[in-house]
């Protein structure tokens, strides 16, 4: 019994190194567990950890009858020192592979959950990244439309200075074009001045 709970511990404090050291190991051994938990292994480590505490309870008991006996009578038997001793030991055994079973049952729960947040933050990591990533290309498309509305602005802008210096040039043409006729029509008023006269002094060169 003694040697079949050295060898429950020593396994056990094997499997809480492998949990605490990042080692191939470690992975297996957490696959391992996953199975082991999915199927009718946490029924049967129920009924095995049930027993152990009721024979842990047992030996706790016969310790503690024989210490009573030894109150009570007062003389120490060798027989009753070494049921004792072994009763002893065999609690304490008992109660630390217990104890390292329920530290094992935690690590590897800890390990699952520090696995599954891991993958989530790289999820979101990834999922912020995209989003970065599609903003970077609508900040990237947004300024090339920008820039060719710059380009078409500045364009048109070209334009309307263009009709704006077709426009005054026509007005400055209009304008001349205008002086020019009054020019002419002053010129025209003249000569028919001149016209009239002219007849005057052939109808009185005609009279005399």
């Amino acid at each position: 019994m003694i040697q079949l709970l050295y060898t429950i511990i020593l396994t056990e404090m094997a499997l809480i190194v492998m949990f605490v050291f990042k080692t191939p190991l470690r992975k297996l051994v957490i696959i391992g567990l996953d199975r082991l938990k999915r199927e009718r292994a946490p029924i049967v480590v129920k009924t095995i950890s049930a027993t152990i505490s009721l024979v842990m309870l047992s030996s706790i008991y016969n310790y503690i009858s024989i210490r009573r006996r030894w109150i009570q009578d007062g003389d120490i038997n060798p027989t009753d020192q070494i049921l004792a001793a072994n009763y002893l030991l065999e609690a304490s055994l008992m109660g630390f592979s217990l104890f390292l079973g329920f530290m094992i049952d935690r690590l590897h729960h800890y390990i699952r959950e520090l696995r599954i947040r891991r993958k989530s933050m790289e999820a979101v990591k990834k999922q912020n990244r995209s989003s970065e990533d599609l903003k970077a290309g609508e900040m990237k498309s947004l300024e090339e439309e920008r820039s060719a509305l710059l380009q078409k602005v500045h364009k048109l802008e070209m334009e309307i200075e263009e009709k704006s210096k077709e426009v005054s040039s026509a007005e400055s043409n209009s304008v001349a074009l205008k002086k020019q006729s009054e020019g002419f029509l002053l010129e025209y008023d003249r000569l028919l001045e001149e016209n009239q006269n002219l007849r005057n002094q052939l109808q009185s060169l005609d009279r005399r």
